[in-house]
C-alpha cells in the first residue's frame, strides 16, 4: 500500500519553487530549506525558514547558489555550502562569511550540492552543472581547523547522505544520482580519508533518479526522494532496509513528480515525512500541467 502526501506549503514566489531542497527541522514547528537557484539562468538562491503551522515563510537572497544549509545553536545563523565555499549565513541579513578554502580547484562548471553534518564537520558533494562529466568532488570539511579533504573526484551529481557512528569513525551512505545506487563508505575524520565504496542498495531497476536521502523511521532504514523528469501523475518517496535492500514503505506525491529531498519532521502532532519538490526545467505547458511542482508536502503522523 502507498500513502499519499498532502500539500504543506506552496512558495509565495515562483522563483522559490524552481529548485527547493534540504529541508531541516529547526524545532518549534519551523523547517528551514534552500532554494538552490531562482530559475534556469539564475546564479543565486535563497535561504528560507517556514513556520509550518502559520504558513509564514521567511527568505533571504544569497550571493550564490546554496547546496545545503544546517541550523546552528543561534537561530539566525546557518552553516551552508554556497557555490564553492562552506559559509556561515545570517538569515536576517543574508551576510555570508566564508569558512573554507575554495573547493573544486582546477575543475570547471561544478558547484556544491548536497551534504550532511557530523560533529567533526561536514561531508558534502558537488555536481557538474552540465550533467555530462563525472568530475565533481566529494569533500570533508573539518570544523576544528577548517581543513578541506577531497575524498572522491569522480561524481556527477552528489546527492543524499546518511551517517552513523562506527568504530573507525563514521559510516556514510551516499548517492551519486545518475548511478541509481546507494553506496557505503567509512570516513576517518582524523585522517580525512574514505574507504572504498560498497554497494548498499541497487536502484537501477527504477525509471527515476534517487535524490535526497535521510535516516528512516527505524534503525537501519533510509528514506529516499526520487526525481522523475517525466510527466507522470505522482512523485515517489521510498523507505528501504539498508541490510536487505527491501522496500519498506512507499509514499506518493500528487501532482509533483520531481521530488528532491525528504525530512523526518518532529511536528507538534508527532513525527511526519516532509518532502520538497521542484519545478526545475519545466516549460510553461508542463508547469501548467503540474501546478504543485515546487510545493512542500507532508504525511500524516507516523503510527
Amino acid at each position: 500500500m502507498s500513502e499519499q502526501l498532502e500539500v504543506l506549503f506552496e512558495p509565495e514566489r515562483s522563483e522559490l519553487g524552481y529548485l527547493p531542497e534540504g529541508p531541516m527541522d529547526c524545532g518549534s514547528g519551523e523547517i528551514s530549506w534552500v532554494a538552490i537557484q531562482h530559475g534556469p539562468d539564475s546564479v543565486s538562491g535563497s535561504l528560507c525558514v517556514l513556520d509550518a503551522l502559520s504558513g509564514h515563510n521567511r527568505s533571504v537572497a544569497l550571493p550564490g547558489r546554496p547546496g545545503f544549509a544546517f541550523p546552528t545553536d543561534d537561530p539566525d545563523l546557518f552553516l551552508a555550502g554556497i557555490e564553492r565555499h562552506v559559509c556561515r549565513v545570517s538569515l536576517s541579513t543574508g551576510e555570508c562569511v566564508r569558512l573554507s578554502d575554495e573547493v573544486e580547484s582546477g575543475v570547471e562548471n561544478t558547484i556544491i550540492n548536497d551534504g550532511v553534518e557530523i560533529p567533526e564537520g561536514l561531508v558534502f558533494g558537488c555536481k557538474d552543472l552540465a550533467f555530462q562529466d563525472s568530475k565533481a568532488g566529494l569533500y570533508f570539511w573539518r570544523r576544528a581547523d577548517g581543513k578541506l579533504f577531497l575524498l572522491r573526484d569522480d561524481q556527477l551529481c552528489s546527492n543524499g547522505k546518511v551517517v552513523s557512528a562506527c568504530d573507525q569513525g563514521w559510516q556514510i551512505w551516499d548517492i551519486d544520482s545518475p548511478t541509481r545506487q546507494v553506496v557505503s563508505y567509512v570516513l576517518d575524520p582524523d585522517a580525512g580519508t574514505l574507504s572504498d565504496p560498497t554497494l548498499a542498495i541497487d536502484l537501477t531497476h527504477l525509471p527515476f533518479f534517487p535524490d535526497g536521502m535521510v535516516a528512516g523511521r527505524s534503525t537501519g532504514s533510509v528514506i529516499i526522494a526520487f526525481y522523475n523528469p517525466e510527466a507522470v501523475d505522482d512523485g515517489e518517496v521510498h523507505e528501504y532496509d539498508l541490510k536487505s535492500g527491501d522496500l519498506l514503505t512507499r509514499w506518493l506525491v500528487p501532482g509533483s513528480p520531481q521530488v528532491t529531498c525528504p525530512l523526518v519532521w518532529n511536528s507538534p502532532e508527532g513525527d511526519r515525512l516532509v518532502v520538497t519538490t521542484a519545478a526545475e526545467n519545466m516549460d510553461a505547458d508542463k508547469k501548467a500541467a503540474f501546478p504543485l511542482a515546487g510545493a512542500m508536502f507532508v504525511s500524516q503522523p507516523f503510527d
